[in-house]
């Protein structure tokens, strides 16, 4: 599980600023919306955060940090040499690009904490590091720096790190993480914390509209079916069944070679939905279906998988095209323990005031994003205003007491 999540100097954070998963002291709702994790400083966690905020306050970009940090863990190794990264530090500000960034993940994996990041730019990685608490006391299993005027790196380890480090060292270029290197040069010490970036988070910046290919595969075999049905029924949408049409059509791809557009004939199931109406079912192809019943359905596999599996899903906008009760309930199924008995977890952004309501999400659920004058972004927990219980949030939210919405002024002509 997610403990806690850093960023510095990416796209719009200039400043370095923290996520916490950990939960308060707070009684309320503990044994639905929080897990215990065994340690003694962080005794639970909330299973669902949500962030609010006006528009380009930097809300999806906390998910594209999230997102940028996994694919560099999955993908840094497949970087040419000397090929410089996407990345898109905080440009308003003099010599910008000469900052490094930063980004840092705290896992609990199998009852340890796991500290891991990384300090970059977009030539090289500048500085690496994991700390592992099995015991109170840190042990730095690793750590890597980069002598500015060398270029050259200094290795230090902890004696609980073990394995072939020199030929690990050797292996790894300047624009290539350790972690990434180790791993596919077979160390299994570090694969568990490579999995939690790899196989264990789902990031969508597109809301729902992910595709349907996630859950066409989810739904091979016939419980997965029934419970994606159940879904969308418990949705309201009418439907009642789940088929699929094996049809051909043209895919367009890229070639990273020439950088030119393909297109190539392939086949793809096509999702009928059937609806039931005065006893009969209809099947309706997937493009004519509402755009709400798409996102349902695009939703259902990621989301039924990720409970069964105890995976961290990020989502941004997850309102996007959803009612205000059907996001309700998808959040509501993170913080029911018969659904989620695993330890999934969901970090979602949102302009949904509703679920500021108490019977909703905790206070320690709900974060912020707000630029300030500098247009630097920041994001705060509602708990630093210290609200009551049964406090209006909705009501305060949109009266700006909790920061995180536009400063609306008339157009001038």
């Amino acid at each position: 599980m997610l403990l806690e999540f850093r960023i510095k100097n990416f796209r719009s954070f200039r400043d370095e600023a923290v996520l916490r998963m950990t939960a308060s002291s707070d009684t309320s709702m503990q044994a639905t919306h929080t897990r215990e994790t065994g340690l003694e400083k962080a005794k639970r966690v909330v299973n669902a955060v949500a962030i609010f905020g006006a528009n380009a306050s930097g809300k999806t970009n906390v998910v594209r940090a999230l997102q940028f940090m996994q694919l560099m863990v999955a993908t840094s190794n497949q970087v040419q040499p000397d090929q410089e990264s996407n990345l898109s530090p905080f440009a308003l500000r003099p010599e910008a690009a000469s900052y490094p960034t930063l980004l840092e993940m705290t896992f609990l994996i199998d009852g340890v904490r796991y500290q891991y990041g990384f300090e970059f730019t977009r030539r090289a990685i500048i500085e690496e590091w994991l700390q592992v608490y099995e015991t109170a006391k840190p042990q730095v299993w690793f750590h890597r720096k980069r002598d500015e005027k060398t270029g050259k790196y200094r290795y230090t380890y902890s004696d609980y790190f073990l394995g072939q480090k020199k030929v690990w060292e050797g292996a790894t270029r300047k624009e290539v993480l350790f972690l990434t290197t180790a791993v596919n040069l077979n160390n299994e010490q570090l694969r568990p914390l490579y999995q939690k970036f790899v196989d264990d988070m789902a990031v969508s910046l597109q809301g729902g509209a992910i595709g349907t290919d996630f859950t066409a595969n989810y739904v091979q075999d016939s419980g997965s079916q029934r419970r994606v049905v159940s879904l969308l029924s418990a949705a309201d949408t009418g439907v009642s069944s789940l088929a699929f049409d094996k049809r051909r059509g043209q895919q367009l791809q890229v070639n990273l070679a020439s950088g030119l557009h393909e297109t190539s004939e392939v086949e793809f199931n096509m999702p009928q939905l059937g609806h039931l109406a005065n006893g009969v079912t209809y099947p309706l192809d997937f493009q004519d279906e509402s755009s709400g019943t798409q996102i349902i359905f695009s939703l259902a596999g990621p989301v039924l998988d990720i409970l069964q599996r105890g995976r961290l899903l990020v989502v941004d906008e997850l309102d996007r095209s959803l009612h205000p009760l059907l996001v309700q309930q998808l959040v509501a199924m993170f913080n029911d323990p018969q659904q989620n008995r695993h330890g999934a977890q969901l970090i979602f952004t949102t302009h949904d005031v509703s679920l500021l309501d108490s019977k909703h999400l905790r206070r320690d659920q709900i974060w912020f994003a707000e630029k300030d004058q500098g247009q630097a972004s920041h994001f705060f927990p509602l708990l630093d205003f210290s609200p009551r219980k049964g406090e209006a949030l909705e009501k305060g939210y949109l009266g700006g007491r909790y920061g995180g919405i536009p400063i609306l002024e008339p157009l001038q002509d």
